[in-house]
């Protein structure tokens, strides 16, 4: 059975009311992301972007290129399922185990564009651009907290991880 991701559209509630005027004015990607990348090179052993992982507190790594430009990333989920889950070797290179190429988004590109944008791609993290550099990155749950609307965090959680997922977390968990 073929499942294909739904692209979802947010409603204006991910925008947000001027004073006084009642203009509601769309959010842009910038106004919420978090600042604070961390990053590493694809070759780094997978062992080192755990440790990363745990010592900065947040669940994925962009890995980058000689000049900083996201190559891909890595996240605890692949490091569990792709590596821990296999028993391989801790020293295999991080961009073996990275979704790879890295989806990115720009800085001012609308809320609602980068929301369809993660949908589209199944992802849950986007790295951010200005221009040439790594400038954020936003997440669904940046989306939920930052923005005040979780049912938008939510459905776009649950067309990511049906378009992941389909058979084995849906069908057989009755999701």
């Amino acid at each position: 059975m073929s499942h294909e991701a739904r692209i979802l559209t947010p409603s204006p509630a991910v925008g947000r009311l001027l004073p006084r005027s009642g203009i509601r004015v769309l959010v842009q990607v910038h106004e919420i992301m978090t600042t604070t990348v961390i990053t590493a090179q694809p070759d780094r052993p997978a062992h080192e972007i755990a440790a990363l992982m745990r010592d900065h507190n947040v669940g994925s790594v962009v890995l980058v290129d000689d000049s900083g430009r996201p190559v891909g990333i890595v996240t605890d989920r692949d490091l569990t399922v792709d590596l821990l889950a296999d028993a391989a070797d801790p020293d295999t290179p991080a961009e073996e185990c990275a979704t790879t190429p890295a989806v990115t988004g720009a800085h001012d590109m609308e809320l609602e564009e980068a929301a369809a944008l993660m949908v589209g791609h199944r992802i849950r993290r986007l790295p951010v651009m200005e221009g040439d550099a790594l400038a954020g990155i936003v997440t669904l749950d940046d989306i939920a907290v930052r923005t005040g609307n979780i049912e938008i965090a939510q459905q776009m959680t649950a067309d990511v991880a049906r378009a992941v997922f389909p058979d084995f977390y849906f069908h057989q968990r009755g999701g």
